[in-house]
């Protein structure tokens, strides 16, 4: 049933209980503005819709069996620069089709933002919902991921592609990356995330494969 929904909180709970990948938003005769997860009437304007995602990852398209899995049981995978490791479990997570984020520990704010998570600086980790792989072991993370009903082999459409990989600690927004004028009429610069020191070997200071 179709229903008017005032307040983003009713949106949000709408949204993460909908079974369906898509979303409506159309006009009523009346004016009001109505989401739903089926098609809008004959009679609505100004129709859009919008793909419900899992994290940043975009589950519009995809098959229903993948689409649910990443719904309920979102990827995120966590990587460092030079990580051997790494590679080889995006390799895997890409090779069987998992709608995925990546997000990479290389400055020290990713660091320390890694580690406020309560990790201890081992990479790659593996997030599949509530379930984590630390350090990669292809058995156990092809386990997990069946367990949270991902299928065995790859069903994504040939055109996909994940989203690109974020860091950890995010940047500033644009307002919060604003130049601040330092008092002569010049604007200070901002400071730049700190690089962490070049890796001893294959690992990353402070971190281990």
């Amino acid at each position: 049933m179709n229903r008017v929904l005032p307040t983003c909180t009713e949106l949000i709970l709408m949204v993460a209980a909908s079974a369906h990948a898509q979303l409506y938003k159309w006009v009523g005769p009346n004016g009001k503005v109505t989401y739903s997860d089926v098609p809008p009437p004959a009679s609505a304007s100004r129709v859009e819709t919008k793909p419900v995602g899992a994290g940043n990852v975009n589950t519009g398209g995809l098959p229903y069996e993948v689409a649910e899995a990443a719904k309920n049981h979102p990827v995120t995978l966590y990587t460092a620069r030079s990580c051997v490791p790494c590679d080889d479990g995006r390799k895997l997570l890409t090779a069987r089709g998992i709608p995925f984020s990546e997000k990479t520990v290389n400055t020290a704010e990713d660091a320390a933002r890694f580690r406020q998570m309560g990790e201890d600086g081992q990479v790659p980790v593996l997030f599949v919902g509530r379930s984590k792989q630390r350090g990669y072991e292809p058995g156990a993370w092809n386990g997990t991921l069946s367990a949270a009903g991902y299928p065995e082999t790859n069903k994504l459409p040939k055109s996909y592609h994940n989203p690109p990989a974020e860091p950890a600690a995010p940047a500033p927004t644009a307002v919060a990356e604003k130049q601040q004028d330092d008092g002569t009429g010049r604007q200070a610069s901002k400071p730049s995330a700190t690089e962490l020191p070049p890796a001893v070997g294959n690992a990353p200071p402070g971190f281990r494969f």
